[in-house]
């Protein structure tokens, strides 16, 4: 069964990149016909996606944060990394990375998928 888990710095400064990675097992990043997804869910909000990333390597971005975000993988550590720049205390949210059969895009649901058990990211001065 796939596991994944988040990590990161916990908390940033403001204007500064926020870094996670997910590792993951029990599966790999290059899997066909899933979607390796990054979400996240600022306090009292919904959740919300942030980008994910296809079997071919391809990434695709929330409009609303695509200016600001870059996915990748590591396909010899088997891991995803974010990072999302010049942040403001609005990014404050538990970021959870998931593998999903769909894209995020469509249909944001714990429900469905594997996920990590999220990570906190909290920006402040």
């Amino acid at each position: 069964q796939v596991q994944l888990q988040e990590s990161g710095p916990g908390l940033v400064k403001p204007s500064q990149t926020l870094s996670l990675t997910c590792t993951v097992s029990g599966g790999s990043v290059t899997t066909d016909y899933v979607y390796w997804a990054w979400l996240r869910q600022p306090p009292g909000k919904e959740l919300e996606w942030i980008g994910y990333i296809v079997p071919t390597g391809n990434t695709y971005y929330s409009p609303s944060l695509k200016s600001r975000t870059s996915m990748s993988r590591d396909t010899t550590k088997n891991l995803l990394t974010l990072d999302l720049s010049s942040v403001t205390p609005e990014d404050t949210a538990v970021y959870y990375c998931a593998r999903l059969p769909h894209s995020p895009a469509v249909v944001v649901s714990q429900a469905i998928g594997d996920w990590g058990q999220g990570t906190q990211g909290t920006v402040s001065s």
